[in-house]
């Protein structure tokens, strides 16, 4: 009955490909790993013991809700922080260039908004 358990875990990690920033595969593997630990402990303590069932579906639901988790973050990156700051950049929109822009503190510099500097 494992097979399930290690099938979710390498369909999450096999996601790895999908995007760029990774936030989508690394929350879905935490959250299948956090899911069938819950879900063990669950299943162990209600449905006459069966521990196994409640860890396979635990890991599917948080390989779910971390993936979700992790496209939130992806759209929210893709709305205003676009480099790895560790605060939040505010876009500013320049009229000549018809682009946003925005700077970084941490390295004085000015990028537009796909992360490339402004010149």
């Amino acid at each position: 009955m494992r097979t399930p358990i290690l099938l979710a875990g390498a369909a999450a990690m096999s996601l790895a490909a999908c995007t760029s920033t990774g936030n989508i595969e690394r929350n879905a593997v935490k959250g299948a790993a956090l899911g069938a630990v819950a879900g063990a402990l669950i299943g162990n303590n209600s449905r006459g013991g069966d521990a196994e069932e409640g860890a396979e579906v635990g890991a599917v639901v948080g390989a779910i809700a971390g993936a979700a988790v992790g496209a939130r973050q992806d759209r929210q990156q893709e709305g205003g922080t676009y480099r790895k700051s560790r605060r939040p950049a505010q876009l500013t929109y320049d009229e000549r260039a018809d682009r946003y822009y925005y700077y970084d503190a941490e390295t004085r510099r000015y990028y537009w908004q796909n992360g490339e500097p402004r010149d």
